[in-house]
């Protein structure tokens, strides 16, 4: 009997899904990323903190405490989303975990590192 309980709460447990575990959110139009952002961006100095601004078109304004800046643009792109700067270019996510919203960027180059923003509220 105790086997079966086991068997039947793991089975429960398995196929529901679990609240708080971090999901990639699909973006169906860019202008659900406007609003302002701060996070931190790998650079050649190693991380910095970042802030960002995004526009309801897509179009974003980014800077670093040290004074480095970006500007660029997201867009979708056979529905994933992508994005274009000043300096890189390559892929974006969007990602939801208890109640946080985190954008990632995700350049094609290499050299550059990622960037990862949180929404401010």
């Amino acid at each position: 009997m105790k086997m079966y309980l086991v068997s039947v709460l793991a089975a429960v447990f398995a196929l529901s899904p679990l609240s708080g575990v971090a999901g990639e959110k699909k973006v169906a139009e860019v202008k659900e990323l406007a609003g302002s952002w701060r996070g931190w961006v790998t650079a050649e100095m190693g991380d910095e903190r970042a802030t960002m601004n995004v526009q309801t078109d897509g179009s974003y304004k980014a800077s670093t405490t040290r004074g480095s800046t970006s500007e660029g643009k997201f867009y979708l792109q056979d529905g994933k989303l992508r994005y274009r700067s000043s300096r890189t270019t390559g892929t974006a996510s969007l990602s939801e975990d208890k109640g946080k919203t985190t954008l990632t960027l995700k350049p094609e180059d290499a050299t550059y590192g990622k960037a990862e923003y949180e929404r401010v509220k």
